[in-house]
């Protein structure tokens, strides 16, 4: 199956939490993009790339600081003398894998000129629509702890991002085994390719074509919905969210081989889906509650649909 010599390529190089590779490829084979939201140095930029070898995708990179412009990420026009013609000149979005390096460094014009390109899947460039390569994806990091000289994604934008995850600290014998690679005692392999550009676009087709049994969509709506009345949370997920998390659901299942959703599989991608999306109450804030603790009691106290294969 594909999906797993994806996955056991990418671990070659990317030394961690091996569920963190599962649900970015759940993103990428439903069609979203992935926030990483973690310190410096465990290994955010290793996956990306990794997932970009593996996969033979074009990759762009691009480090995020206050002076990079939205033309640096949707291109520009520019006369050529030859003929005094307008030219095109892509931006660093024209690419199929797109790593944004600390997007919390941008002037919140530059985010907004990215996470549009991530919504419409087209740039404009004086009045002119170029669309993007397909497949298309964003891989955004950024650092939750330091504050100085950056802009947080608000809450609005956060939402665009189909799931967030964090990679962590790896346990001791994650940790080990990485300094083993880099100092020579044992060597990292080398990514051969899994899949391509045309391999992926027809994965996505089947992950779209997974069943869903109207329990299962019900289930999703209703954890969904009752994010929007918890007594904890002043905004809710949105309707963008339930999109998001029967899509994902649908990813998870096709990686696990099947061609049927189970209340599992929306169970396993909720809280990476959700979290991000939720605003919390002043005085929840205070109490010092998290999200991803509402949305597990929301997990616990509503009760799944009961299944057969395909009932």
């Amino acid at each position: 199956m594909k999906t797993n010599d994806i996955i056991t390529e990418i671990q070659k190089s990317f030394v961690g939490n091996p569920q963190i590779i599962q649900k970015v490829l759940y993103a990428l084979l439903a069609g979203g993009h992935v926030l990483l939201e973690d310190i410096p140095g465990v290994g955010k930029t290793t996956l990306a790339m990794a997932f970009a070898k593996a996969l033979n995708l074009r990759c762009n990179r691009m480090q995020f600081t206050p002076d990079v412009m939205p033309s640096d990420i949707t291109g520009y026009t520019m006369l050529r003398p030859e003929d005094r013609s307008m030219v095109y000149q892509p931006g660093a979005v024209m690419c199929n894998l797109l790593l944004a390096d600390e997007i919390n460094r941008a002037s919140a014009r530059t985010q907004s000129a990215l996470l549009e390109a991530m919504e419409e899947y087209t740039v404009t460039v004086d009045g002119v629509t170029h669309p993007l390569p397909t497949p298309f994806m964003v891989i955004a990091t950024q650092n939750p702890v330091g504050s100085s000289g950056t802009q947080l994604l608000p809450e609005s934008q956060t939402d665009r991002f189909m799931i967030r995850l964090s990679i962590g600290y790896p346990d001791a014998a994650m940790e080990r085994k990485m300094l083993l690679q880099k100092f020579g005692a044992s060597s990292a392999g080398v990514i051969q390719q899994a899949a391509d550009a045309e391999a992926l676009l027809e994965m996505q087709k089947q992950v779209s074509e997974v069943f869903l049994h109207d329990s299962i969509y019900q289930y999703v709506l209703d954890l969904v919905r009752a994010t929007r009345s918890h007594e904890k949370v002043a905004q809710g997920a949105s309707p963008r969210c339930s999109v998001a998390l029967t899509a994902l659901s649908q990813a998870a299942a096709y990686v696990a081989g099947r061609d049927y959703v189970i209340p599992q599989d929306v169970q396993s991608v909720y809280i990476d889906c959700v979290a991000h999306r939720l605003i919390l109450t002043p005085q929840a804030k205070r109490e010092k509650a998290a999200p991803e603790e509402i949305l597990t009691q929301l997990l616990h106290s509503i009760s799944p649909p009961k299944l057969g294969a395909r009932s």
